[in-house]
């Protein structure tokens, strides 16, 4: 399996961020790590060695950045109005460079990415196909954190609101973004077991739906906790469905 790395700085997050890729051929997926992990953290824990029989027959190909905004989210020494802003440019730093590198490795300037993760890399995924319907076409969130507001104090910033798809789906006009995300998909997939929370899932799922979003949630029962064991098995399930 041919791997590659590369860093650059982004002005947008004002420091360096390492992007790796796994595959040659397939279908783009861009796999966000968790709160704490970086583009190598799949790899580490095992994900890409379950997802290889789909890499090496050519049906998808891996990316993962840094978790630049999720490490901010676990730190002591930033401000909830800080954490709020690196959210919001790590969501422009996703539209206006990782998804032009992808798309510029795989040789076409129009391919629609499949975007996937856990925990809090299940808020990112859902949060992009959301905001940038027009290269994501399906999320596959996996034992999501989708309401970052228990880590605000209280406070309630525009970064958080236009980052966060709970509070601004509602309010988003009808227009191209809104009829482009109802042709999309997001998978709403979760475990019952040790420190899952489902109800996470369902109040995401109910605010897409009510905006006419195509959702799923699906239970994976009390024997599948909130690690990496579970999400071993539900991710390459769900790209083995969908590419």
């Amino acid at each position: 399996m041919e791997k590659t790395r590369s860093t650059w700085y982004s002005s947008r997050l004002r420091t360096e961020v390492s992007f790796a890729r796994w595959g040659t051929y397939g279908r783009p997926v861009l796999l966000f790590p968790t709160a704490g992990g970086d583009c190598e953290e799949c790899e580490r824990m095992l994900m890409i060695r379950v997802l290889t029989p789909l890499i090496d027959a050519g049906r998808i190909k891996v990316y993962s950045p840094d978790s630049i905004a999720g490490k901010n989210w676990i730190r002591d020494d930033r401000s909830p109005q800080q954490k709020a802003w690196l959210q919001n440019q790590y969501d422009a730093f996703v539209a206006e460079e990782l998804v032009p590198a992808i798309r510029s490795d795989c040789r076409t300037p129009d391919i629609e990415i499949v975007t996937a993760g856990a925990s809090i890399g299940a808020l990112n995924a859902v949060a992009s196909l959301v905001r940038h319907p027009d290269a994501f076409a399906l999320a596959i969130g996996m034992s999501g954190t989708y309401n970052l507001t228990g880590w605000m104090d209280g406070v309630h910033t525009l970064d958080l609101h236009y980052f966060s798809p709970l509070h601004f789906l509602p309010q988003l006009p009808e227009g191209e973004q809104l009829r482009r995300l109802r042709t999309r998909l997001a998978i709403l997939a979760v475990g019952e077991g040790r420190w899952d929370k489902p109800g996470n899932s369902w109040e995401i799922a109910s605010v897409l739906g009510r905006r006419g979003v195509p959702n799923r949630v699906d239970l994976w029962g009390p024997d599948h906790d909130h690690d990496w064991p579970t999400w071993r098995e539900m991710l390459p399930k769900y790209l083995a469905e969908h590419s």
